[in-house]
């Protein structure tokens, strides 16, 4: 296994991609909304991500992937891949974003609500929200990954949902997925010990029902085998010598 570990110049340039990344996020919920198709969606944020960032839609032709952006709608629990689908009120959909500038990856994804929203989509998305904050909370010089994924299933857990297994986070940096793999499950203290300077996504799928999953005919899109909601938010961040800096917050919260 090769880690990364980033340079203080190549730190900076994390920063720039993650801050570009979540820019994009804030920009297209105006356009989440009832009627919106999910190929409109993609064809804006390309526009964006290439026309005003001057960056680059990482996931186009990324392994045959064949859009610049992801979006998973209610039971699709990732790789959604934006098509003629139009969205509808009720509906909730993941919008996982990542550009690369100056051939480092910034790397992010949100959950929106469409029209009117159940009670239960939004605790679902709730308790994947903290799950998350949760694992990223365990990023430390010195903590392992096995704090990270204790954290995040511990909370999910809890909640009676459950940690999808089979997709994790990653190292990212250079490289759009790079070691370690991030697993959002497992054991405080085990795993590899973490160092400041590494870059890491955390970005745990939460299913309603089951945590069981299956993969689409079209090789990508990933849903619940049971139909119920999935919801997932992710960051990148780096750790650093006093703990960890997300590097993908939105503009309000930086």
């Amino acid at each position: 296994m090769h880690v990364t570990i980033k340079t203080p110049e190549e730190q900076e340039k994390m920063r720039v991609a993650g801050h570009l990344a979540a820019d994009v996020l804030d920009m297209i919920g105006e356009y989440v909304k009832v009627g919106a198709s999910t190929d409109e969606l993609d064809t804006i944020c390309h526009r964006y991500i290439t026309e005003v960032q001057g960056a680059v839609p990482a996931p186009l032709n990324y392994r045959g992937f064949p859009k610049s952006i992801c979006t998973s709608i209610n039971h699709v629990v990732c790789h959604g891949i934006p098509g003629e689908r139009v969205l509808k009120s009720g509906d909730v959909v993941n919008i996982d974003i990542t550009v690369i500038k100056d051939g480092y990856h910034g790397d992010t994804s949100r959950m929106f609500f469409v029209g009117k929203t159940s009670v239960q989509a939004e605790r679902l998305s709730t308790i994947a929200y903290e799950g998350m904050w949760l694992g990223i909370e365990q990023l430390a010089a010195g903590k392992h990954l096995g704090d990270i994924g204790h954290a995040v299933q511990q909370h999910v857990e809890k909640n009676r949902y459950s940690v999808v297994r089979e997709y994790c986070g990653h190292g990212i940096g250079r490289g759009f997925h790079e070691d370690p793999q991030v697993l959002h499950y497992g054991q405080p203290g085990t795993g590899m010990e973490l160092r400041a300077g590494m870059t890491l996504t955390v970005e745990p799928m939460v299913n309603a029902g089951k945590r069981e999953v299956r993969l689409l005919p079209d090789g990508w899109t990933v849903v619940t085998k049971d139909h119920q909601l999935s919801a997932q938010w992710e960051h990148t961040v780096l750790i650093t010598e006093s703990g960890y800096e997300v590097l993908t917050l939105g503009a309000e919260q930086r």
